[in-house]
Parts: C-alpha cells; sequence; structure tokens
C-alpha cells in the first residue's frame, strides 16, 4: 500500500510554511518611524520567503514594538546601542544563507530580494547588492549637487557592496569571524572581496538622501570615521582573507574628481561642494577621535 503523506490523511491540518530561501538581518536603533516600511517591502506579494531577524539595539523608541506586530519577524531586543554587536547577534540568530544585511531605513526595489539570492546561490565566496538609487527630489541644490557627483566616485561605480544593504553567500560569510567594531560595517565587507567576486545584481534600492548640508554633513562625517577606523585596521584583526585592503583610497577619489571635472565641465560646482562636504567632514572626525569622552554619533534625522 502507497503511503499517504500526513497533509493528505488531514485535509483540515494548516499547511507547513515554505522554507526561507535567504535570511534577512536589520540592525535597528530607534528605527521605530521607518522599520515597518522595511519590513512592510520584505513582506510584498510575491516575495520570497524569508527568516527575518530585527537586531534592535538601545532603543528608547518603539522600534521593537512596532518589528513585533509583523509575523514571522524574530525581534532581539538588545540593550547595547551598537551596530556591530547587533550585526554579529543578528547573525548568530540566523539560519540560512544566502544572508542578507539591511539597514532599517532602505527602500528595497522590485526583484532586489530575488536577484541577490539568484546570484549568491553558489558554493563560491560572492558577496552582492543591487544598484543604488539616491532620492534626492526633497533635497536642497547642494545636497543635489554633491549626490550628483558621488555616484560618478569609484567606490559607487565599480562594484559597490553596501550603504545599507548587502548579501554573502555561506564561503563570503566564512571570510570574517564576526563582525568589527568599526562604524564602515559597508566598507569592510566590500574590501574582504576582490572586484571580481563582487557581484551588482538585478534591480536596485533606494537611500534617502538627507535634505539639507547640515544633516549631509553629519552624515559624512559618520562615514569619515568609520574610513578612518577601518584604514587602520590591519587584516589580521578582523579578517581571514590576506588579500584585502582596507588603506585609505583618498588619492584614487582625488583623481576621480579631477576627470569628472575635465570630461563634464558643468559639473565643477557639484565637485567643489563635494569636495568641501568631505573635507569638513574628515576635519570633525579627526576632532571626534581626539575626544576622551567617547564617541559622537551623528545621525541624519531629517529623513526619518
Amino acid at each position: 500500500m502507497t503511503d499517504v503523506p500526513p497533509s493528505a490523511q488531514r485535509p483540515d491540518s494548516t499547511p507547513l510554511e515554505p522554507r526561507p530561501v535567504a535570511s534577512v538581518v536589520i540592525p535597528a536603533y530607534d528605527e521605530g518611524r521607518v522599520i515597518a516600511r522595511c519590513l512592510t517591502a520584505l513582506a510584498a506579494p510575491g516575495a520570497p520567503p524569508l527568516e527575518i531577524v530585527v537586531a534592535a539595539n538601545g532603543c528608547t523608541d518603539d522600534t521593537v514594538a512596532v518589528a513585533r506586530t509583523f509575523p514571522g519577524v524574530r525581534v532581539l531586543d538588545i540593550a547595547t546601542p551598537s551596530k556591530a554587536n547587533a550585526l554579529t547577534e543578528g547573525d548568530a540568530a540566523a539560519h540560512v544563507f544566502p544572508r542578507i544585511f539591511l539597514d532599517a531605513d532602505i527602500e528595497l526595489g522590485p526583484g532586489a530580494l530575488e536577484g541577490m539570492i539568484a546570484a549568491l546561490t553558489t558554493d563560491e565566496a560572492l558577496v552582492a547588492a543591487p544598484s543604488v538609487r539616491f532620492a534626492t527630489d526633497d533635497c536642497s541644490w547642494g545636497v543635489r549637487r554633491f549626490y550628483e557627483v558621488y555616484r560618478e566616485t569609484p567606490y559607487v561605480r565599480s562594484g559597490l557592496i553596501g550603504l545599507g544593504v548587502y548579501a554573502l553567500s555561506a564561503a563570503g560569510r566564512a571570510r570574517f569571524a564576526e563582525f568589527p567594531r568599526l562604524q564602515a560595517d559597508d566598507l569592510f565587507i566590500q574590501r574582504l572581496f576582490s572586484p571580481r567576486e563582487r557581484v551588482t545584481s538585478p534591480g536596485h534600492f533606494v537611500v534617502r538622501a538627507p535634505r539639507d548640508l547640515r544633516n549631509l554633513l553629519k552624515v559624512r562625517t559618520r562615514i569619515a570615521r568609520g574610513n578612518a577606523e577601518l584604514a587602520a585596521t590591519t587584516v589580521d584583526e578582523v579578517a581571514r582573507n590576506g588579500d584585502a585592503d582596507f588603506s585609505s583610497t583618498t588619492g584614487s577619489t582625488s583623481r576621480a574628481l579631477l576627470d569628472i571635472v575635465r570630461r563634464r565641465p558643468l559639473m565643477a560646482p557639484g565637485v567643489a561642494i563635494y569636495a568641501g562636504v568631505v573635507g569638513v567632514a574628515r576635519r570633525r572626525a579627526a576632532s571626534d577621535a581626539g575626544r576622551t569622552t567617547g564617541t559622537v554619533w551623528h545621525r541624519d534625522d531629517s529623513t526619518r
């Protein structure tokens, strides 16, 4: 006699949930205003089945409560406010590869999830991210000019990984033990892999740009601080890949800016704004690093 599956024997039984095809880890610090938007996009009709872990860290708002309203989402309520620690704990709580690390304020466009998953269904050590789109419609003139230039820099154009979302295969995740105590986790991940190992997957994600130069300076100061920390880090401290290069890329960026002006003279005002913002941000980051009372966290609240 042919065995009959239990589900066929009991038509009134609850159907099994589909197995997740990827894990999504979302570090979240006081993201109550945007976390619902992020989680809603992951549960859109037709989205692949996912294991979702929200690593709420040091939250003083309703981030945890909002995230817990979404069925199937595992929420970690971590007392210490630390993105690196949140990434590490969220990663440890996840079980499936590919593993997608997603900032709570990032909006994934159609096909972005599927594109990352398809790109990393492999045994190779790979990292993937969709292409980026900067939402600047509500921004000041100076901010719009800054991002016109930023999207032409080598970091954005040459196998961009990060700016709020990246995905790792199992072999790619094996490149490092745990997330280092650095602010520049996106750049850290990008530098672990050679250009041929970085995949720009189908789809896109949206980064909402700060609305004014004051908030843009906050963001760029935090980035400058993280980049400086990473440049001062030795590979052996954080990576299992001796070929990783965490050195500064200031020289290549400067050459790229000069090339932009040469090829597109009308972008010269934007290049001047970009150089000015980055220069001020680096000085502020250096000043923050010299404080003895702890790290200053620079955050853009204009988009939240």
